[in-house]
This record gives structure tokens, sequence and C-alpha cells, in this order.
């Protein structure tokens, strides 16, 4: 086990600990504790994971001290009690570029030796992007432990600290990596046409055998020199206690070239020579990794549009200069100028101005939108018309483009559930394939008395069993899927939020932001005994304390108004508010609010019945000094998005049940629903209940995804199969949603669970054709029907094959019903 920081042997610190020698010490930050009662009951938990010897948590500090034996236990253990226990372990992730990759073998090994690294809580490799993400806490894993595993393992870590280190890196990398192995295989092939075109030429029956020794002097260059890539690869796999695709490559070609080699070189040995399969094997499956690359770094587009979408200059207003600066020192709150025909470098506020912005790349909707001053713009957007002067408001790593990259990559970077059998059978697939390469030698020798035929046909096993194609079927979908869905303005937050969501037979609705604008205006107000002015003044003033969009709307009503600062402001979730205004105690909100009060509303509840029959949600308002008094009702009406009914029609038209959960009246709920083709309603639903309703609908059996854009939405999108945001929403529903819909706009709802299926029908395409190919011509090369060459073909071709069908997902656009081709 490496010695990392914060991790020690415990032979200080717990001094009365036994079996100090099989101990060791983590300190972990703790994150959710208010009191001594909590740090004891954490103790109390830890100590009970199996492996632990001792451990303290030290309220004052928030840390957890635990002394555990790491060969009974592992620090995962002691997350999962933790958050069990109520608290979190607050974790930063650090993303890795790997190198020296070749097959599934290689990720799922390495995956297997960074778990074992100490503190570290999640790891993903992936294959395709050459990626690993460690999650660990801050402090407790340091990058240079993940490097020295990494290449004890016989692979290469280059940590990515930024997202601009990372773009430029990887390009760098990239090129110069593409030219050495575009220089490899013009060497290879220029070395292997000779030793290939007498085999070509046989057909014609024309015979033009070179001398072996020339033979020899072609295909050693290009088994060593050309290869030495597999040499390195298999020793590094072997030195790190596993075999990959590298050793099946070099046992069956070093097999072929050494035989041959002896045919040579001792007088009178007299066998055939396979110098031509050696080396047309190695040319091929260089070929074939080359086309690989080059298909692999075309799912990967998508990042690269996005990361290009940011300038990498601003121009800012620094007294009466303007100046040209990169982008990375622009600052919170700088004035930026922003010419037509340019992107929008950052995210902001328009000071002056008026413009078309082409929004497209970002929220995925086609036709600009017009903007104005002190309306909101988003960094990566192209100003159409006019000079723009804005604000800028995020910058850096917290702008929308940043997170909608961090999204992507990350989303890109996951794991779906069905790569879990995937890297079980990479984990034993390369000892199995030896044994029946083994097994295809005994056998032949045994059958047929050949020598020849047996190796012939073992060196085929070899060659052709690569796993790489079963690597790359998940993760080139998942690229290429996410890339596309993020081009139309939908971000997937991981694998399992694509596979769950590809499930969906219930769509369940929030109201308010999500089919309706969220820009609630009062249309009517009825007051008893007092003037509507008064009314509204009185209603203003207790609702500024209020953040929800009917008291936004109460205040946009009573602008002009004289307004009272409100005192001992109280929400009250699901029901409404209550405040003092000049010595006034009232209270605002629902029939609900009314009854618990004994508020006699019958004076209003003919004219209220008429209000909510026609879409109206209503604000009632009571004094409650001494007995409660009825002071009116305010009626408020928020507009359907124009795009509502179509985005429910589109889900009813794929045979999806639509649901609506809302905190609203029923017959307001209702109203919208029948407008919008909504099939079921659940109205007057508090927000913490909005949850319990969701996993209800689950225990019937329902998958359910679950759309909002507001605070009192989070619980529910998070205990939903998938959880949809809305963009234009609050970012703790964001981070709540497995999928983000960044325009905000409804009829993504439809076109997010169709690009999951069609994405999730790519990944099972491609797991078909790997694990077929494997099925089928294993024994085909076992039964000697096919040539170590052709195997070698065959094997290049299933990685390009599946990178290709993952690569039609391109062509995929909102309102197309699926991808039908595939090979």
């Amino acid at each position: 086990m490496l010695e990392i920081s914060r991790l020690t042997t415990d032979k200080e610190s717990f001094s009365a600990v036994p079996s100090k020698e099989a101990a060791q010490t983590l300190v972990l930050p703790i994150k959710g504790m208010t009191c001594a009662t909590c740090s004891t009951r954490l103790e109390r938990v830890l100590n009970k994971v199996p492996g632990v010897v001792k451990s303290q948590v030290n309220l004052a500090s928030e840390q957890a001290k635990i002394a555990f034996n790491p060969q009974q236990t592992s620090p995962q253990r002691f997350y999962q009690a933790i958050t069990q226990a109520g608290f979190s372990v607050p974790l930063e992730g650090m993303e890795f570029r790997i190198g020296g990759m070749t097959c599934a073998t290689c990720s799922a090994r390495l995956e297997k030796v960074f778990s074992r690294l100490a503190g570290v809580s999640e790891v993903t490799v992936n294959l395709a992007t050459e990626r690993a993400l460690l999650k660990a806490p801050a402090g407790v894993l340091p990058p240079a432990a993940v490097i020295a595993t990494a290449q004890q393992a016989g692979f290469t870590a280059t940590l990515l600290s930024n997202r601009a280190e990372k773009g430029s890196q990887d390009e760098a990398e990239k090129i110069a990596e593409e030219q050495r192995e575009w220089n490899h295989l013009l060497l290879a092939i220029l070395l292997t046409l000779p030793l290939a075109l007498p085999m070509l030429l046989m057909p014609f029956g024309i015979h033009a055998d070179l001398p072996a020794g020339i033979q020899f002097l072609l295909a050693t260059p290009v088994q060593f020199w050309v290869g030495r890539r597999f040499y390195t690869g298999a020793y590094r796999s072997l030195r790190g206690g596993s075999a990959n695709m590298d050793v099946l490559v070099v046992l069956g070609t070093s097999a072929a070239w050494g035989l041959s080699t002896w045919n040579t070189l001792m007088p009178g040995a007299g066998g055939d020579l396979y110098f031509e399969a050696s080396a047309m094997v190695i040319t091929l499956i260089l070929l074939g990794k080359r086309l690989e690359g080059r298909a692999k770094r075309s799912a990967a587009s998508a990042i690269r549009a996005l990361m290009a979408l940011q300038p990498a200059v601003a121009r800012i207003e620094q007294g009466e200069k303007i100046l040209e600066v990169p982008i990375e020192q622009v600052a919170e709150n700088d004035i930026v100028l922003v010419r037509a025909g340019e992107r929008v470098p950052v995210d902001g506020v328009i000071l002056e101005g008026h413009s078309q912005l082409d929004e497209s790349l970002i929220t995925g909707e086609s036709l600009p939108v017009s903007r104005g001053e002190g309306e909101t713009i988003t960094g990566g957007s192209v100003n159409g018309e006019g000079l723009l002067r804005v604000r800028a408001t995020t910058v850096g790593t917290e702008s929308t483009l940043a997170r909608i990259i961090r999204l992507v990559e990350d989303a890109q970077a996951s794991k779906a559930p069905v790569q879990k059998l995937v890297d079980r059978v990479a984990h034993i697939f390369v000892p199995v394939v030896v044994t029946l390469a083994l097994l295809t030698f005994a056998g032949w020798w045994w059958l047929a008395g050949s020598a020849d035929t047996a190796f012939i046909a073992a060196v085929s096993v070899l060659v052709i069993a690569c796993p790489c194609a079963l690597g790359l079927a998940t993760p080139t979908a998942l690229m290429v899927g996410t890339g596309v869905a993020a081009r139309y303005g939908i971000l997937i937050r991981d694998a399992v939020a694509l596979e769950r969501a590809q499930d969906s037979n219930t769509v369940v609705f929030d109201k308010t932001g999500t089919l309706t604008e969220g820009q609630p205006a009062v249309t009517e107000i009825l007051a008893v005994n007092i003037s509507e002015e008064t009314l509204l003044q009185w209603v203003a003033s207790a609702q500024q304390g209020s953040e929800h969009p009917l008291a936004k709307a109460t205040l946009a009503k009573a602008q002009g108004l004289p307004l009272h600062p409100p005192r001992n402001f109280r929400s009250l979730p699901g029901r409404g508010l209550r405040a003092q205004v000049q010595e006034r105690t009232l209270i605002v909100g629902n029939l609900r609010l009314m009854r618990e009060h004994q508020v006699d509303f019958t004076s209003l509840s003919a004219r209220a019945q008429i209000l909510e029959e026609s879409g109206h949600t209503l604000m009632w308002v009571a004094e409650i000094d001494s007995a409660a008094q009825l002071l009116g009702v305010l009626a408020v009406t928020d507009p359907i998005k124009n795009t509502a009914p179509q985005a429910v029609a589109a889900l009813r038209a794929r045979g999806l049940t639509t649901m609506m959960l809302t905190g609203d009246n029923p017959r307001v709920a209702q109203v919208v629903a029948d407008k919008v083709g909504i099939d079921q309603v659940i109205a007057e639903v508090l927000p913490e209940d909005k949850a319990a309703h969701i996993q209800a609908l689950r225990a019937k059996g329902c998958h359910v995804a679950m759309i909002g854009d507001g605070v009192n939405d989070a619980p529910a999108l998070a205990a939903a199969d998938v959880g949809m945001a809305m963009g234009t929403g609050t970012d703790v529903a964001m981070e709540a949603a497995g999928i983000t819909l960044m325009g905000g706009n409804p009829t993504l709802v439809a076109e997010a669970l169709s690009i999951s299926r069609v994405t999730y029908g790519k990944i099972r395409q491609n797991l078909f054709w790997a694990f077929i190919y494997n099925v089928i011509a294993i024994p085909l090369a076992a039964s000697g029907m096919l040539s170590p060459v052709v195997a070698g073909a065959a094997m290049a071709l299933s990685s390009v094959s599946v990178v290709s069908n993952s690569l039609l997902l391109r062509r995929w656009r909102p309102g197309s019903q699926s991808i039908i081709s595939s090979f």
C-alpha cells in the first residue's frame, strides 16, 4: 500500500490500539455535525464497521480519525456508514489522462488497482476517453500516489488540473500521438507489402516467394520495432499481475515469427515460414487502431465544440480605456463589450444595448432571442446585431458554459450499470483465451498429427480474441449520445440517468415554471371592507420577505405604492406566509391556511370558484390579531407555455402516462391539465410530500421521470427514477436532477427520453456485436478455418465497427424516433 498524506501506520496516535503493525489511520472531514451527540453517535457507528480498530470523532475540527485494518475493510465502508448515519464526507474529484490502455481488460484492472488506494470513494476508468476519475476527501489522496500506482500497474497517468489545460494537453498529445502512429503504420506497410505480395498473387498462379533471409529481414523490424508497443504493453500488464490484449498479440505474432526464424536459421529444419502472418497481423492491428483512434476522436467532438464556444479574449472597460484581456482574467462585475457577430465571453447582465442572440448551442433553441437592458445573457451565445455593454456576473468554472462542459464530461466519463458485466468478462477474458489456444494446439496435434496445423489454429485463436470491442461498446455510445444531446440543450449528468430515462413509462410534471411560464401576474383584486389599493399595499408589504413567484407578481402589481417593512415574517411551506404589517398580523395563502385559522371566506367563495375554474390561482388574505377576519383575495394567472400541449402530446404518442404534481388547488390544476392534455392530477401537495408521492408511484411499478424547476421540487427530482430540471429554474433543482433541459422548453422532455433510448439501444447493439463476434470468431479460428492474417483483420475490424456504429448517433435530431442502421 502506498503511503500518502494523512494516511499513516499507527505508531504514535491511538496508542492504546492493538495490532499496531496492521492498523492504519485515516482522517476524514465530516459535514453535518451540530452537537456533541452527533459526534458521539458517529463514533459509535464507525466503531461497529468490521475492521475498524478504533475511531475518534472531533466536533470542533469536524474530523473523524479512524484506525483500521486494511486487510479487513476499505474506506468505502466508512463513507457508506457515515452517509447512513446522516452525515457526509466532502469529496473532491481528480481527473487523470491514462496512457498505455489497449483494451477493456486494462481499464478494468486499473479501476481495481485505484480502488485499493486508501481514501478513494469512487473510481471510473474510461477506455474510450482514456481518462480516470477518482473521488476522495480533500487532502487525503495526493496526485503523486495515483501516478505512482498507475506506473506500478504498467500505465502512465497525467493530472489534468483545469478545463483549459485539459483541452490544450489533449489536443497537443493527440496530434503528437497520431503523427507517431502514422509514421509507424507507414513503415509497417512498406515492410509488409513485399511479404504479402506473394500471397496475394498465388490465386492467379503466380509464385513469387521471397528468400527466407529477405523475409526475416523484412519481418523482424515490424515485429520488434513497429510492434514494440505491444511488447511494452504486455510486459507492463504482466508485471501488474494480469494480461491484456497486448499479451495475446505478442504471444501469437512472436510464436509465428519465432518458428519462422528457427526454420530459417537452423540448417535442415525445412519447415514452413509464417513471417508474412506475423507482420501482417501487426500491420492490420495498427491500421485498426489508427481508424479506431480517429473514430473515437470524432466521438469526442461534442466536447471540443463546446470548449470552442468560449472566446480566448474579452474586451473590458478600465476607466476610459478598452483592453483586450485573456478570458481567464475577466473578474466578476467587470464591464465587457460585445460587438456584433462576436461570441459573448461571459455570463452577464446587459447594461446598454439591444440585440438578437443565437443561443442554439447553449439551449438548443434554433431561433435567435431578443435581449435588452436588464436581461441576462449566457457566455457562448452569438451577438447578432448591435454593441452590447455587459456586466459580468459569473466567470470561470462557475459560468453556464463551464458547467455544461463539466456535466457533459462527467457523463462521458461515467459508466452505465451494464458495463459492470463487461468489466467482469474482460477481467477473465485473456486467461481463458490463452487456455483455449493451448487446448486448440493440443487438440489439432492429437487429431491431425500436424504441428503446423495446430500452430496456425492456436495463433489464430490468440490473435482474433481481442476484448477491445467489448471495452469500447458502452463508452463510445455514451460519448456520442451525451454529446449530441448537449448540442440540443439536453444535459445528461451520467450513464445511470441515461439508463433509467430510457425505461420511463410515467412522466410527472410540476406546474409553475414547468408547464406554465413561471411569471404570474395579478389580474383581479377582491377586497372586503377595505379598498383594493390598501389590500394590495398590505399584501405586497408582507410579501417583501418572500421569493415565491406569487409574491413577485404582487410586488410587480404594487409598484409605485409606499410599502411598509414586514416584521416577524414566517414562511409557511405549501400554505403561504404570516407577517406583521403596521401592527396587523396578516396571513396570505391558500384555503388550507384560511381553514387552519378558522377564517370565514364564504362571502367571496362564489366569485373565487369562478376565478379558479378559469385557471386563476388565489391568494387569500386575512387578519388574525383578535378574531380571524377575511380581508380579500388576489387572483393571479400564470400563462401556460405555448409548447406545453405539444410536449404532453408527444409523450402520450409514445405511450407514456402523464401526471401533474402541484401544490395548487385541484380546480386550478385541472384547468391547466385539461388545456395541456395531462392524464392525471395530484393537487394541494405540500413540498415535503412531493417526494412521497413519487415514491408511491415507484412502489406501484411505475418508472417515473419527474420534471420540475424550483427548490420545492428538488426532493421529488431526487426521489424519481430520473429527475429532469428546467434550465430556467433554480440551481438546487438542477443539482438534484439527472438531466437538465437548458431551454426551459417542455418539448425537450420527450427528446431527452428519445436520445436516452436510442443511445442505450446503441449500447445494446454494440455489446451484442462485440459478444457475438467472439462467440463466432473463436470457434472458427480454433477449427482452423481462419488464418492468422484474416484473424488479425477481423479483430481490427470489430473495434472499428463498434465505434462506427456509435457514431451513427450523430444523425439523431429532435423529433426523430430511432436510429435504425447498425453494423
